[in-house]
């Protein structure tokens, strides 16, 4: 599928030079404090937009995926974040704000304007970070599935949050971390109108691929989530998308 075939935007690309040039600085400074393991980097295609959609348990789930994904990442990053000067950092860093209370056009235009230019997104279907099994799924990573044809690379996020850690925990240092690329999931593009129902049997097939995967990354690094957050650290999160009750873990 090749550019034309895909809407247009009127966003400009967020900026990369940030994003590309700081990766190598930035997985060094990371390693010193935690062996950090790639696996299955060849899932993710090398070249041609992609979008990477990852479990959440973590605060520096965002940063991992940025700087070790195999290919630079454009996150969406929920716009509480862009305030002072990590705002700015953040945004100098190509990093895409997100209103996850609200509708929002211009994050859906800019992740389709890194898709278009061969870029790859990030997202975090959970919304916010917690057990990372996956209960609540968001849509937009469908969504934007479903409006650009590009393929959905699964990641799991493994040791990014000590057992039992609260949402602002981390890691011992010297606690391995692993992030697992799955196999790719594609969908058809589908063009205006995209209803609500269609999005929605879709998130249910995205979700099943990414539980499917996430089981097979936990047997192969033999290694577990590390549980829901403590009574009373989940953050507000708007009511929508697939929700399920937690599970035993």
């Amino acid at each position: 599928m090749s550019a034309a075939d895909l809407p247009a935007s009127s966003a400009e690309h967020p900026p990369t030079r940030m994003l590309h040039g700081l990766r190598p600085l930035s997985a060094w400074l990371l390693r010193r404090r935690w062996p950090v393991r790639v696996h299955g980097a060849e899932h993710l295609p090398a070249r041609g937009g992609a979008i990477l959609a990852a479990n959440h348990v973590g605060a520096i789930d965002g940063p991992l995926l940025a700087i070790f994904a195999p290919r630079p990442v454009h996150a969406l990053t929920k716009q509480e974040m862009f305030s002072g000067r990590l705002g700015g950092f953040l945004r100098g860093a190509g990093q895409v704000p997100l209103d996850r209370f609200h509708p929002d056009p211009a994050a859906i235009r800019s992740c389709l304007r890194v898709v278009r230019d061969g870029g790859v997104v990030g997202i975090f279907p959970e919304g916010t970070r917690g057990a990372g099994r996956l209960d609540r799924f968001h849509h937009g990573a469908a969504y934007l599935a479903l409006v650009t044809g590009a393929p959905v690379v699964p990641v799991t996020m493994i040791g990014t949050r000590p057992p039992g850690g609260g949402s602002n925990a981390l890691p011992p240092r010297g606690e391995p971390i692993d992030l697992v690329l799955g196999e790719a999931w594609r969908t058809a593009q589908q063009p205006w109108p995209r209803t609500r129902e269609h999005v929605a049997a879709t998130s249910v097939l995205l979700r099943g691929h990414m539980l499917s995967e996430q089981d097979g990354a936990l047997s192969r690094t033999r290694r577990s989530l590390p549980g829901p957050l403590p009574a009373g650290q989940s953050e507000d999160d708007p009511d929508t998308g697939l929700v399920e009750h937690p599970r035993e873990l």
